[in-house]
């Protein structure tokens, strides 16, 4: 060990005469040590916010978004058949979009209909996890478990299904806006449909506003004939959506318009790494304050240690050295507040959700609710780029911190300081 490191270890261990300057040695780690650990456990939920927004949002819709300028697309099939053609495309799916009208005998409620294609619409999407009833029970050859009525079937969100008080087999009238014209004038399209399954998606929104049917019920009953709104379609990677769209748009032609995941979605992401960002900013300032007070223990340690200096100059120390003594101390004591900071950091980021659920059952209230949220559970994952460049940052502003009370240390003149000794 050379004599700097071990003088630097030396004066981080302070007489009973020093231990003001301790204090303030223990208030520098403690600050460091709160500030990495909250930015680790911030970006770590803000990850985590992005990540479950973004599974999320892709499970119940898709990648790219196919359609038709002219509204309604009729030759969906033969569409299909040249999509999937090109490289990067996994599968793809016909979807109708309406809005329409959900009535039991009490209530009744606005909801988003989507027509899906039974067959292949589980390989583009995934509307959730469905707590009851099946998919395939919305097709009209299975309406026989759901009744004798043999009504067509329909899928909702447990949200929606806890506002109608419905459950599995209920009969639900669904009500277009779009009318059929009478003798007597418009009237709205209405028919009964059987509650076949209950799906959870985890989005509160989706739970509580979407309703899913087969896609030939969807067009029978807002009378479309074989036309479909347009197509859904899976990549293979979900970042290469601009760059595949921009191909299918070119082979397609005018007529077809085309919408992938991060231009339906942008302000949302858009939103989020901004309020990433401003957190970074804010929870920095914690560590900026921490350097501060390195700052003033090193000034502080370097007055109450003059005549010391002075001796070791006198004993052949260089100027060099004895700033290395002080930016050594400073660098120890950055790097104690990183450690510890950055344990605790991740300790509770890895175990976010089982601390979140300890403190809702304590305290009786929910953190994230439902039905203001986007998400219900507080979601976490560690970006270990994050980490390395919170480590790298705290240690860099340490040593930042301590040149300047080193380098007031280096031009201590020993003659000056001895004079009165």
């Amino acid at each position: 060990m050379n004599y700097e490191l071990f003088i630097s270890l030396r004066y981080l261990r302070a007489r009973r005469k020093q231990i003001f300057v301790s204090i303030i040695t223990f208030i520098s780690i403690a600050g460091i040590f709160l500030g990495v650990a909250a930015l680790i456990i911030v970006l770590a939920v803000m990850n985590g916010f992005e990540k479950d927004l973004r599974d999320k949002i892709l499970g119940v819709n898709s990648h790219i978004v196919v359609m038709d300028y002219s509204g309604a697309m009729r030759n969906y099939r033969h569409v299909m058949t040249q999509i999937e053609k090109i490289p990067g495309v996994v599968a793809s799916t016909p979807f109708i979009y309406s809005q329409a009208m959900l009535k039991n005998k009490e209530s009744a409620t606005g909801i988003v209909l989507r027509g899906l294609s039974v067959k292949n619409a589980a390989s583009v999407v995934n509307i959730g996890k469905i707590t009851e009833g099946s998919l395939d029970r919305l097709e009209r050859k299975k309406a026989g478990e759901q009744g004798p009525s043999g009504r067509p079937g329909i899928i909702i969100g447990r949200e929606l299904a806890k506002n109608l008080a419905v459950s599995l087999g209920d009969p639900l009238f669904v009500i277009s806006p779009s009318g059929i014209s009478t003798p007597m004038g418009m009237t709205p399209r209405m028919r009964v449909f059987g509650v076949a399954g209950i799906f959870e998606s985890g989005f509160y929104e989706y739970d509580a506003t979407m309703a899913y049917i087969s896609l030939e019920e969807c067009q029978n009953f807002l009378n479309m004939g074989d036309a479909v709104t347009g197509l859904e379609l899976k990549l293979d990677d979900i970042y290469q959506a601009d760059k595949i769209g921009k191909q299918i748009e070119r082979k397609l032609g005018f007529r077809y318009w085309v919408r992938n995941w991060m231009e339906m979605n942008r302000n949302l992401f858009s939103a989020l790494k901004l309020e990433k960002r401003v957190m970074f900013i804010i929870l920095s300032l914690i560590v900026l304050v921490a350097a501060f007070n390195i700052i003033s223990a090193l000034i502080m340690i370097v007055m109450e240690k003059n005549k010391d200096i002075a001796i070791l100059k006198t004993m052949g120390a260089t100027r060099e050295g004895i700033m290395k003594i002080f930016i050594l101390q400073g660098i120890i004591v950055g790097a104690i507040g990183t450690f510890f900071g950055t344990v605790a950091g991740l300790v509770v980021s890895f175990n976010l959700e089982d601390i979140s659920r300890f403190i809702e059952n304590s305290f009786g209230f929910k953190i994230l609710p439902g039905d203001v949220y986007y998400l219900s559970e507080l979601p976490s994952q560690v970006n270990y780029g994050d980490v390395a460049a919170i480590v790298v940052g705290t240690l860099l502003i340490s040593f930042l911190a301590t040149i300047y009370p080193s380098w007031r240390a280096s031009r201590l003149d020993p003659a000056e300081a001895l004079r009165y000794e």
